[in-house]
């Protein structure tokens, strides 16, 4: 589940070193100076310097300001401008060294202290120390008046985190309790140059740097690429940073790419043509419909098709379990004897085991999906636990279920109805103009009719399902889905905790509505204030566990994600848990011919 749930739009006005857009600038520093003490070694195969690979993006980036990138463009394009402390490895699911080469932490769980690599310089030439990581932290995230979103993140009981450098290589932070994705989440955060950027911080306007109008010689990082024209709403062009602190094992400099381009696309179509005519080198996202003419391509040696497995996105159907009233109507949100059945787990259990997935797979996704019945799938091999209670399809298992929850076929229609002889009959809410939901949608309706259960699919706008969801709660169930989410249990805070507003089928509860949700809180906090692993696994294993019993969000099927990827590119290392599956290691790709 993806945990940014604040999005802002930098705004971007005219400054004095802010220029019209399009401009491009010569390099920022001809002479690189010499590695750091020690340069960061990659453990790619060997390759060669040279070519630009292009990739596709479904929307332009609203700003190159890494503390502002919460939209997927920008996040994409800072991941490639900006460094980080230390670096998450997508496939193996580990925390490695990045700007600092090493770390610890006391006994108490406190206090880190992160050694940063001699001789580090941004992008400019400029020297990269700890001042700069007391800027990022204190004048940057912490300024109040700069209104970072992500500053939540970093306080634990309103209080944040005291950063702090007894040295130019040397950073100590301590937390006011333990917070156990310490090292992901705040050594994932992207360094900022203090001397580029220390007026704007001071005068308040830091809302103006970096903007997507920016000079390209006057955005500085520390990350594999730089910027080197900026053509807003068409294309981002970068090139590569001389200054980067990595090599690969022969000790040349990476990255191997002379320039990555990332060209906006009017749609998913747009990307397939633009891939298949050889316009760019990767195809990340690959439509159901599209998928016999990459197959029939790829056999023609064009580029290969990959298959990473499960996705990641993954839809849901939920029954509303809000108890509250309208409190202009004084109505409940849910009819009172709906809302029993709805809060009942039986009756949950019930509908997950009318459910044909396989059926779903085949007729939906062509058979380009597998079932999926837990709340977390395999592809996040760290915490997933397999060992969890399963409520697959089997229709005799659901009516039996049901009978359980107080709902049998008492006239011979094949319809279930409660003691008091009323109708089992709800209204499914999901979102127009996706095809392939809306068909998954029509069959689970045809499943649970077979079990007794009249499910009525209401099609509606994507605005209106998010505000009958988020703002209105007047409706009964719902299928759609969250998507992405970090491999850490604290990136499902948001969903599994009963006072926040992702937890879907009863959000921002004041008190646990139940004792199961009071369970989930209770690990979900006790996993956050633990660096021992086993612990936090054991109580992650049980909230998966209690999911699986309960059933709030019941899963149907997870697509299989296919990627296409020119057959020049080489040092791929797919990820199915990265934002871009194929060039999250852009520093480490590189093109065979050219």
């Amino acid at each position: 589940m993806k945990a940014n749930l604040v999005r802002v739009l930098a705004v971007v006005c005219a400054w004095a070193w802010v220029v019209g857009c399009g401009r491009s600038s010569p390099p920022q520093s001809a002479i690189p100076h010499a590695l750091p003490e020690p340069p960061r070694v990659a453990t790619c195969e060997p390759g060669q310097p040279g070519g630009r690979l292009v990739l596709v993006a479904a929307a332009p980036p609203r700003t190159f300001n890494p503390v502002f990138a919460l939209d997927n463009a920008s996040d994409q394009i800072a991941r490639l401008l900006f460094g980080v402390l230390v670096q998450f490895d997508f496939a193996s699911q580990e925390v490695v060294p990045g700007l600092a080469e090493s770390w610890s932490v006391t006994s108490d769980g406190r206090q880190w202290t992160f050694k940063l690599r001699r001789g580090l310089r941004w992008s400019d030439g400029h020297p990269l120390t700890s001042a700069d990581v007391l800027f990022t932290w204190n004048d940057v995230i912490y300024n109040p008046r700069i209104r970072v979103p992500l500053a939540s993140v970093f306080r634990l009981k309103e209080r944040g985190f005291a950063v702090s450098a007894p040295d130019e290589h040397t950073v100590v932070v301590v937390t006011p309790e333990v917070f156990a994705p310490f090292l992901e989440f705040f050594g994932s955060v992207p360094l900022l140059p203090k001397h580029k950027l220390q007026d704007l911080a001071r005068g308040g306007n830091f809302l103006l740097a970096y903007g997507v109008d920016s000079s390209p010689d006057k955005i500085v990082g520390a990350g594999p690429f730089r910027l080197k024209e900026s053509r807003p709403g068409r294309y981002t062009l970068l090139e590569r940073n001389p200054e980067y602190w990595t090599t690969d094992r022969t000790g040349r400099r990476l990255p191997y790419l002379d320039e990555l381009q990332i060209v906006v696309t009017a749609d998913a179509g747009d990307a397939a043509e633009r891939f298949l005519s050889g316009q760019s080198d990767v195809c990340e996202r690959i439509r159901s419909q599209d998928f016999t003419r990459f197959q029939a391509a790829a056999a023609e040696g064009r580029f290969r098709l990959i298959e990473l497995g499960p996705a990641t996105e993954r839809d849901f159907l939920w029954f509303n379990q809000n108890t509250n009233v309208n409190r202009i109507s004084g109505q409940p949100f849910v009819a009172p004897h709906k809302l029993t059945w709805f809060r009942n787990a039986a009756f949950r259990q019930a509908v997950s085991c009318a459910l044909d997935r396989e059926r779903i797979a085949r007729e939906a996704y062509d058979g380009r999906a597998v079932p999926c019945e837990t709340y977390l799938g395999a592809e996040t091999a760290r915490w997933y636990n397999p060992n969890v209670p399963r409520f697959a399809f089997n229709p005799n298992r659901a009516r039996t279920l049901l009978a359980q929850a107080g709902l049998q076929d008492r006239t011979g229609d094949g319809i279930v109805e409660d003691e008091a002889g009323r109708v089992c009959e709800i209204t499914l809410l999901t979102n127009a103009g996706n095809p392939t939901r809306a068909k998954v949608a029509s069959l689970i309706a045809e499943d649970l009719r077979r079990t007794g259960i009249r499910l009525n699919v209401h099609l509606v706008s994507f605005d209106t399902l998010e505000r009958k969801i988020n703002e209105e709660f007047d409706y009964e169930s719902a299928f759609m889905g969250l998507s992405g989410g970090g491999a850490d249990p604290a990136s499902h805070l948001n969903v599994l905790q009963s006072a926040e507003p992702l937890h879907q089928w009863f959000p921002n509860q004041p008190q646990p509505a139940s004792d199961w949700e009071a369970r989930v809180d209770a690990l979900m906090e006790a996993q956050m204030r633990t660096l021992d692993f086993a612990a936090r696994k054991q109580a992650f294993d049980e909230v998966q566990a209690i999911l699986a019993e309960q059933l709030p969000m019941i899963y149907t099927v997870t697509p299989i994600r296919h990627v296409a990827v020119s057959a020049s590119l080489a040092n791929l290392r797919p990820a199915i848990l990265a934002p871009s599956p194929v060039a999250w290691n852009a520093d480490e790709l590189w093109l065979k011919i050219r």
